[in-house]
């Protein structure tokens, strides 16, 4: 395969974004340091029931070996959705927006939580290379309410977009928080942006009797070639009036252990929002990231009563077509015999109440 200039740019912001460097990028930026423990050995995070990360000759494997079957996505696929949220949400309900990508708005007791923000235009570290936006973020920037917590899961690019947190620093001045290294990052970027880093199972009061932990998830984190691992990575469990929401922004399911733990030790789960998304080609991505087979296996595992689909549909980190995951979900939910409505994918700006 004849790998031309615009390619290789092409490949690089792509690879920057999903695997956390390029082949000509590396990051020197500062990192995490603290104690050793069960999942972190003095310079690297692991997790003891997961899987490394992909080798650069799997990548290029990937990217450059023969019998690569890549699905085109549109240009542009608008949403027919948008949301102009309330200022505030009070008593028992939560009120969900599907922003877009793994970006969402959680409102309930009186707060405004947003999940991995992103409303940049890429999601990579360059601005003219990389994963680019198939649709508008389902709430216009300056829609925004006022925004009392960030909730970031790890620091790939299309998760933690240093951009948007800026701009939320700059307007609302949020309390940020998110796993180990990661706040190292975002204040090497922008000193300003208020992040508070926790391990996994720690458990995080964000006001108004809402409560989010932190736990351990099938993933991995970098920014650069050279810093794989140098951060945590995490999924939440989100104590709200309304019960707790699980909230997996990023996630292999191997043999689904991890959501099986969360359901024993959290208990009755109201919601899940499970990734389904970024999956082709297989041998690649399974310890990274579920297809929608796995995804619905994870719902069973971790027992709530609702799921929310995510991950899929905005930038194209993968092989699959756009449509791809929408349409296997619905298989795999009526081949396991659950109700599509159980696990419903919605389209950036479509809202949720529970």
């Amino acid at each position: 395969m004849k790998i031309t200039r615009r390619r290789f740019f092409a490949v690089a912001g792509g690879l920057a974004a999903l695997l956390g460097g390029s082949a000509f990028w590396a990051s020197r930026m500062k990192t995490y340091a603290g104690p050793i423990s069960d999942h972190f050995d003095g310079t690297h995070f692991f997790d003891p029931d997961g899987a490394p990360p992909k080798s650069l000759t799997e990548v290029l494997r990937w990217q450059f070996g023969g019998g690569r079957q890549r699905h085109a996505w549109p240009d542009w696929v608008p949403s027919a959705y948008a949301d102009t949220p309330p200022a505030r949400v009070t008593g028992d309900k939560v009120r969900l927006v599907f922003v877009g990508h793994a970006s969402w708005l959680i409102q309930t007791a009186g707060l405004n939580i947003l999940i991995d923000p992103v409303w940049s235009e890429r999601a990579s570290p360059f601005s003219w290379a990389g994963p680019k936006r198939h649709n508008d973020p389902g709430i216009a920037f300056d829609a925004l309410p006022p925004i009392d917590a960030v909730l970031v899961s790890h620091g790939h690019y299309d998760h933690l977009d240093v951009a948007t947190l800026s701009r939320l620093q700059a307007k609302f001045s949020p309390r940020i928080v998110t796993p180990l290294g990661n706040d190292v990052t975002m204040r090497a970027a922008d000193g300003a942006i208020g992040a508070q880093a926790f391990d996994w199972h720690q458990r995080v009061e964000l006001g108004n009797g809402i409560a989010v932990t932190l736990v351990p998830t099938r993933h991995w984190s970098a920014r650069g070639l050279f810093d794989r691992n140098k951060a945590l990575w995490a999924s939440f469990v989100l104590e709200t009036p309304a019960g707790k929401i699980y909230i997996v922004c990023d996630s292999g399911y191997g043999d689904g252990l991890h959501f099986r733990r969360v359901r024993e030790t959290h208990g009755a789960l109201r919601a899940a929002i499970l990734p389904i998304g970024a999956y082709e080609p297989r041998w690649f991505m399974r310890d990274q990231h579920m297809n929608p087979e796995d995804a619905v296996k994870a719902l069973a595992d971790c027992g709530a009563q609702q799921a929310f689909a995510h991950h899929h549909g905005t930038f194209q980190l993968t092989d699959e077509a756009i449509d791809a995951p929408e349409l296997a979900l619905h298989a795999a939910l009526d081949a396991a015999g659950v109700a599509r409505e159980r696990f419903v994918a919605l389209k950036p700006g479509q809202v949720v109440e529970i």
